[in-house]
């Protein structure tokens, strides 16, 4: 609920990616570059992807006017979005960028703050506050934020979040809050809790792009609520940010306790993948760096580079190899959270100027009128991201909000600890639903078999009477091939796999047909040797059986075998007994015993005598299913 469960996305270049636009300053290619972009983050539950996409943004050689549209259910998540993009936009003189880093990973997802930042969330609420309720505040110090389209209640909402972070003599129990969440979802288990938490990061989020998170951080997270720990740091201040359904009841306030993510972290957003593959070597599963280090890599690279446009380089010696150390966590204390005294710092300078740049903070209660398609809505957004716990509110009329050329970003339960079957069956529905949409994916999802923590899929000029499939659906068996397929870092390996796979498979037909050859075996009665005269006896000729008797009788020989599971077939009171062929160009064919019986000895040189046209066969044609070998025997 208070942190997403993907990784930060540059939403520009993934446009641009989507409808292969070139990204040079060149007048052809900036003709095909939008001069405006609409974007809209449903349901992003942080600002991961604003932090980025304007990070990023200095990269690019052209840069679109964007107006980014964040919709939270939750109006205390509002606030704690604007309270992160704020920290992220603190001028350069206000901290380093290391201590700018710390601060974020603090609040962003340690149940448990350090004193200077416990003053940091107090005071710059009051910078907050002071926005939202006076205009000339706002464009002072953020004219890149908008709030107009927030209600009266819901700025009423921000008024009383930001006054419940101010110090205060109620506790916010984080600590007893967090116990009763572990209890309530282990039950009979919470006194092997260890376990059950090993469990979910061994054997299902590392198998789900989570190789990065370390099993003593992971764990630790899931008892204390602490995810980012540094030896330095002791954390024994409430975060306050992580209470939602605030209530007005006094001089006091009513609230929910925590109701977040107690199960995968905050470490998803920004410390999974880096720029630097150092950063994620591991020796026998123990990686060198955790989750931890990565987000504060990652945290780095993007406040350097929206302080100063430039790219970052890292210092290695900034980054700690705690990956396999085993850190000495103490027991975590809580202190009075009154002494934050009135003298303290005051965090009111103007942000960081990001040109041409607009974050739209709008209502919760327009998810429905999306939902139900309304009209001040349609064909406005070019990029939506839609989180996967706001899966539901998606319908048809949802997507008559995307322009003819949009992208359309959904968020997966992959790094959930949730059943395998039920990732798919999301996975599932979900595709369904974008193609009864009329939208087409970006990459063929049908033949590379990856996981996937988004699902990509445009809409193109056309719309959804365009019933053109960019990626038709594979052969059964090819889907059945892939399936066995790992996982694998780039779409050219899985196309190596794949051509390697269908040579092997080539080669196993082309065996299994020489073996068949040389080899022919059936059930039943098996034919060794067959004369070239029988194989050109023409079909449906009316002297055909005549014609097969006399060849026999000169002296050619055909084992006849009768399988003992078919004895009792054959063993009946009829008179013919059936002798059947099965190649190219004969016909099955019944011959008496007697005939049958000059043919397997071999030796009696006598004319077959005539037969009464009570024992002759009545001609009828068998498919032949079995193939005829070894000694003949009597019948």
């Amino acid at each position: 609920m208070f942190w997403g469960l993907s990784s930060a996305l540059d939403l520009y270049e993934e446009y641009l990616k989507a409808f292969k636009l070139k990204d040079e300053p060149e007048a052809e290619a900036a003709e095909q570059q939008p001069k405006a972009l609409n974007i809209l983050i449903c349901g992003g539950a942080d600002p991961r992807h604003v932090i980025k996409t304007l990070a990023k943004r200095y990269t690019h050689a052209g840069k679109p006017k964007l107006r980014i549209y964040m919709l939270d259910a939750c109006v205390e998540i509002i606030a704690r979005n604007m309270l992160l993009l704020g920290l992220a936009l603190e001028p350069a003189e206000s901290f380093s960028l290391v201590c700018k880093a710390h601060l974020f990973m603090d609040i962003y997802g340690n149940s448990l703050l350090r004193p200077s930042s416990h003053h940091y969330v107090a005071a710059k609420a009051r910078t907050l506050l002071n926005m939202i309720c006076d205009e000339e505040q706002l464009q002072r110090l953020a004219p890149m934020l908008n709030i107009e389209s927030l209600k009266y209640k819901e700025r009423d909402g921000l008024e009383m979040a930001f006054s419940y972070w101010q110090p205060q003599q109620q506790v916010y129990d984080i600590q007893r809050y967090w116990e009763q969440r572990v209890r309530a979802l282990l039950g009979p288990r919470y006194d092997h809790r260890e376990g059950a938490f090993d469990w979910d990061l061994s054997m299902t989020l590392k198998s789900r792009e989570g190789q990065q998170i370390c099993s003593q951080e992971y764990r630790y997270w899931r008892e204390s609520g602490v995810a980012f720990v540094f030896p330095e740091y002791e954390h024994c201040k409430p975060n306050k940010t992580l209470a939602a359904g605030l209530v007005r009841n006094g001089r006091t306030f009513l609230h929910r306790g925590y109701v977040g993510d107690i199960q995968t972290g905050p470490f998803c957003g920004f410390g999974l993948r880096s720029s630097e593959e150092r950063l994620h070597n591991s020796v026998h599963g123990d990686n060198d760096y955790r989750a931890t280090d990565i987000t504060e890599r990652n945290l780095l690279e993007f406040f350097h580079e929206l302080q100063t446009q430039t790219v970052y380089e890292h210092d290695k010696d900034i980054s700690r190899r705690y990956g396999s150390t085993k850190l000495l966590m103490t027991p975590l204390l809580t202190h009075n959270e009154c002494d934050a005294n009135e003298g303290q710092l005051s965090y009111d300078k103007p942000w960081l100027p990001v040109p041409d740049v607009e974050v739209h903070f709008i209502s919760p209660m327009e998810i429905r009128e999306l939902q139900r398609g309304a009209p001040r809505w349609q064909n406005h957004f070019d990029v939506a991201f839609v989180a996967y716990n706001y899966y539901t509110f998606l319908s048809k009329e949802f997507f008559g909000a995307l322009r003819e050329q949009s992208l359309f970003v959904l968020e997966t339960k992959l790094l959930t600890v949730e059943r395998t079957e039920h990732i798919k069956k999301f996975e599932a529905t979900a595709k369904e639903l974008f193609k009864s949409a009329g939208l087409r994916p970006c990459i063929n999802y049908q033949a590379i078999n990856a996981k996937n923590m988004q699902l990509r899929y445009k809409k193109t000029p056309g719309g959804a009477g365009d019933d053109v499939d960019e990626f038709p659906e594979e052969p059964e068996e090819v889907k059945k091939d892939f399936d066995e397929m790992g996982d694998y870092e780039t779409r050219k390996q899985i196309e190596e796999m794949q051509d390697e796979r269908t040579v092997q498979s080539n080669e196993k037909e082309k065996t299994k047909l020489e073996e068949i050859q040389d080899e022919p075996q059936r059930k039943g009665l098996i034919i060794e040797e067959i004369i070239d005269k029988i194989q050109e006896i023409p079909r449906k000729e009316a002297n055909e059986k005549e014609t097969a008797i006399q060849e026999i009788k000169k002296g050619q020989q055909i084992e006849l075998i009768i399988d003992n599971s078919l004895k009792e077939e054959y063993e009946t009171e009829k008179l013919d007994v059936q002798y059947r062929v099965k190649e190219e160009g004969l016909l099955i064919r019944e011959i008496t015993n007697e005939a049958t019986k000059l043919t397997v000895q071999g030796k009696d040189k006598q004319e077959p005598k005539e037969l009464d046209s009570s024992q002759q066969s009545d001609g009828s044609e068998m498919e032949f299913h079995d193939a005829l070998s070894g000694e003949p025997v009597d019948d």
